[in-house]
């Protein structure tokens, strides 16, 4: 899997008690890596790191992605091949609430990232993660190339196309000759351990956990849903050929890319909700039907991956119901362990899923599993 390029292999990955990062950090280390996570705290409670006792299997660093300094040092003592960048601020509507905090966290710290990689000469590829929204959004029909504007109405969004910019002159200025960069955007990720706020999937598993609808602020808007293993099964990949130093027949050294589903699965919030629902039978919803409770954003938004497909090969594996299936499964296990006598193991149920995942990709014909 993955050319086994991980065997073996020290990686540093920032914010990896996040939802995102902590499915990575857990994937890395069944891939036989030598994980060190770097994150100013745990940023939900539960959270996916917790629940699967992530700590235990990584060496587990604090600190604030702000703080140059910090970053530094922590890149410079752990001394990693590879650095999976994804700590952030990740939430539009919190990005309202603290801009200027968004910024610092999501600029300032993807300069101090590359500032760590540009003093540890011991890393040889790096993948910044973005997100989708890093695109000015249109509100148009087709999905977003690598080659569209950058920008934002909303200080998240804007933050993330800043990343970009940034991300893309230290390639250009400092690392032509190495490491190996690339800067990476997704979707709209759904699966089990996320609890952030204000997002569609942790709303509806609080609020069915707990035998109460849940508020759905926009229906309508829709997004390029995918499992969390998607994205990561791409990021993935990109770090295995970023290490092979480009050795493929197109070169992701300096590039970007997208990574989301097939371009039929755009779903709104409504049907994914409506989908859950299918998975947790007795449990209603209350839809805003205004759409947007006040606030600016995007209704429409997915993204083009031809790139991803031309250039390494990748694409999505799972279809909107299986999906679905993935992430309704591990919050019925999560919530039917914490009201039993003996929780379930939650990390093994996660490389379970991981698995699974891997499994299904490998009879679809997915490259990177070969």
């Amino acid at each position: 899997m993955f050319a086994n390029a991980y065997q073996g292999r020290r990686v540093f990955v920032t914010g990896h008690t996040g939802f995102k990062g902590s499915w990575l950090a857990a994937w890395l280390t069944r891939l036989g890596a030598t994980v060190a996570g770097f994150s100013d705290g745990i940023p939900t409670e539960p959270s996916h790191f917790t629940a699967i006792h992530l700590g235990a299997h990584l060496e587990d660093l604090r600190g604030d992605i702000r703080d140059r300094q910090g970053m530094v040092d922590a890149v410079r003592r752990f001394k990693p091949e590879v650095v999976f960048h994804l700590a952030a601020q990740a939430l539009v509507r919190k990005s309202y609430e603290d801009p200027t905090g968004t910024f610092e966290a999501n600029m300032l710290g993807t300069m101090n990232v590359l500032e760590a990689v540009r003093a540890c000469p011991s890393v040889r590829a790096v993948v910044m993660i973005t997100s989708d929204k890093c695109y000015r959004n249109d509100e148009w029909v087709w999905g977003y190339r690598e080659t569209d504007h950058l920008g934002g109405a909303d200080p998240y969004s804007a933050s993330k196309g800043c990343a970009e910019i940034i991300a893309h002159s230290y390639f250009q200025s400092f690392f032509k000759e190495g490491p190996a960069c690339a800067t990476v955007r997704a979707g709209n990720v759904i699966g089990g351990g996320d609890w952030a706020l204000d997002r569609i999937v942790p709303d509806c598993a609080r609020a069915w956990a707990e035998g109460r609808a849940v508020q759905i602020r926009s229906p309508w808007a829709t997004r390029p849903w995918q499992l969390v293993l998607e994205p990561l099964s791409g990021y993935l990949w990109l770090g295995a050929r970023l290490l092979d130093n480009g050795n493929a027949p197109f070169d992701p050294r300096g590039q970007a890319y997208n990574f989301g589903p097939a371009a039929d699965v755009n779903n709104t919030v409504a049907e994914v909700v409506e989908a859950l629902a299918r998975h947790w039978p007795g449990f209603e919803s209350q839809m805003d039907a205004a759409g947007q409770a006040g606030m600016k954003e995007c209704t429409l938004l997915k993204l083009c991956c031809d790139k991803a497909l031309a250039h390494l090969g990748w694409k999505a594996t799972l279809s909107f119901d299986e999906t679905i299936r993935y992430t309704a499964e591990w919050y019925h296990r999560f919530y039917r362990g914490r009201d039993g006598a003996t929780p379930p193991d939650m990390l093994d149920f996660s490389l379970g899923q991981i698995a699974a995942y891997v499994n299904a990709a490998e009879q679809r014909g997915q490259v990177w599993v070969r």
